[in-house]
């Protein structure tokens, strides 16, 4: 896993792109088929939260992986300042276009998710002193272990990772622990990024 450090590190040497990739992914512990299977529609800025609908595998675009992983994920406000400043200095900013649209494909496909990391955010991560070897299931993983060192309530965290084991359980506390569930996320960004949320989205 990544360090709240090591985070901090990286989301300060990539551009806007890579910037705001890395903080969604370490913010909302998305699955990588999810992360690039969101179009700009998925996101609420006014609820603060994001529809996760589909997912994209090797070009393919489906259904999410359960039906658990489709409920909505709550954005931070930082988080959604910086997709805002994203969606204004990207070429594909319409409702139906990928947040992560490929200049190559014309933006009619997501970007490669790990041609990304290859490309960008692993020699970023080199150039701010960063080397161990992580994918995009780091960012997951590291979510799920800092939600858990804030104290988060074990059906909290089971409803931010959108996981489907315990589903009966978690059915019930859907709607009632909503309000929980944006209060760890908050607590996490608190842990990871401390007075650089705000440095981040003036960015």
């Amino acid at each position: 896993m990544l360090t709240p450090v090591e985070i901090r590190a990286l989301l300060n040497g990539p551009d806007l792109r890579e910037r705001v990739l890395v903080l969604l992914a370490a913010s909302t512990g998305l699955r990588q088929s999810e992360l690039f299977g969101v179009k700009w529609g998925d996101i609420d800025f006014a609820q603060n939260t994001m529809n996760v609908t589909r997912s994209i595998v090797y070009g393919v675009v489906g259904p999410c992986k359960t039906e658990s992983s489709q409920k909505p994920v709550p954005v931070h406000p930082s988080v959604l300042e910086t997709l805002g400043k994203w969606r204004a200095a990207c070429r594909y900013n319409k409702s139906s276009d990928w947040v992560f649209a490929s200049r190559r494909h014309r933006g009619r496909k997501p970007i490669w998710g790990q041609a990304i990391l290859r490309r960008y955010i692993r020699p970023a991560a080199q150039r701010v002193g960063i080397e161990k070897r992580f994918g995009w299931h780091t960012f997951r993983h590291t979510y799920s272990t800092l939600l858990r060192s804030v104290g988060t309530e074990f059906n909290v965290m089971q409803e931010l990772l959108r996981h489907s084991s315990l589903r009966s359980t978690l059915d019930v506390y859907t709607q009632a622990i909503s309000p929980a569930k944006h209060a760890a996320q908050a607590a996490v960004l608190e842990l990871v990024f401390a007075s650089e949320t705000s440095a981040i989205a003036s960015a």
